[in-house]
């Protein structure tokens, strides 16, 4: 397999590392798992001849962004931003528009792309996410949707295949993504691989998500989360809600899936395992007091629902 890592200025340089550092333990381990297992290439592609990251390290560019299409897998690392703002600048910069239209002119039936965190954007520039799955970081969800609205996001997941199409979640899913690529090649050589380097599975970036950072702008699903968060104690009701909130549940139910891309009894759901995660981590409450506290009559009920979370990632 030939791998090419795209890298512009200002890429998330730990991103670029750990890509490049798995693949090519990858590559020197394979002759212990199976012979069998074929070389495995990766090069650095780029507008330029080096390029520098946020860490201030220099990388050699191997070949240029005209010759993606070389490649059985194209690799774009985060952008090295963490906003909205700051990310919409950079996908307007030359270099960004140099990758954006390289991406674009790649055959899907001989190349897979791959993107992680905010290199997810640029690749959906290209319009081939259109009506697919993809994951990105989580905390840029709402802003990844109002620009591409028919993109089936899922922020739960660290790692969403589609098709030739591979993407990741924020920042260190870079690792999730650069092992799901030697999975495809063997399976038996990422577990390796994750044991050599001591890479712990995290399937889901469900644990992480914190939703009161999630940037959207909605007044009804701002005052929605505060209505749900200050009684997460008490039993939900969606018409209940809405009512309170001057507003249908027709309506309530559409800005909450086009903010966040869950429905409400979902979103609260999400809510109250946050909670009951926090209290048990930070207080001495046993499970029974967790539960009444995040609205479930017992404590299996809750346990029931992390469960679910569980098999769900």
């Amino acid at each position: 397999m030939r791998i090419g890592l795209i890298a512009i200025d200002g890429c998330f340089g730990s991103a670029v590392a750990s890509v490049i550092d798995i693949v090519r333990v990858a590559d020197g381990a394979r002759g212990d798992v199976d012979p069998r297992i074929d070389p495995i290439e990766l090069a650095i592609l780029g507008p330029k001849r080096r390029v520098t990251t946020t860490a201030s390290m220099t990388l050699s560019v191997d070949h240029p962004l005209s010759e993606s299409g070389e490649f059985d897998v194209v690799v774009v690392p985060a952008l090295g931003t963490l906003t909205a703002a700051a990310t919409n600048d950079v996908l307007q910069s030359r270099d960004a528009r140099s990758v954006i239209a390289s991406l674009g002119r790649l055959d899907e039936a001989t190349t897979r792309i791959a993107a992680a965190c905010t290199g997810v954007f640029a690749v959906a520039e290209t319009g081939r996410m259109h009506h697919r799955r993809a994951t990105t970081s989580w905390f840029l969800g709402p802003e990844f949707l109002k620009r591409y609205p028919t993109v089936a996001l899922d922020l739960d997941t660290m790692v969403v295949v589609d098709g030739n199409l591979v993407t990741a979640g924020a920042a260190f899913a870079h690792i999730d993504l650069a092992l799901s690529l030697v999975r495809s090649i063997s399976p038996d050589l990422a577990q390796h691989v994750a044991k050599l380097l001591i890479i712990d599975e995290r399937p889901s970036q469900a644990a992480f998500v914190a939703y009161e950072h999630l940037r959207h702008e909605d007044p009804i699903v701002v005052e929605f989360e505060r209505f749900v968060r200050a009684r997460l104690d008490e039993p939900f009701n969606v018409a209940f809600v809405a009512q309170s909130l001057g507003t249908s549940r027709r309506t309530l139910e559409r800005r909450v899936r086009a903010a966040l891309n869950l429905t409400p009894l979902g979103f609260v759901q999400r809510l109250r395992i946050e909670r009951a995660r926090h209290l048990s981590a930070t207080t001495d409450f046993t499970s029974a007091e967790i539960a009444l506290r995040v609205g479930y009559a017992n404590a299996e009920t809750l346990r029931s629902l992390l469960r679910r979370e569980r098999r769900r990632s």
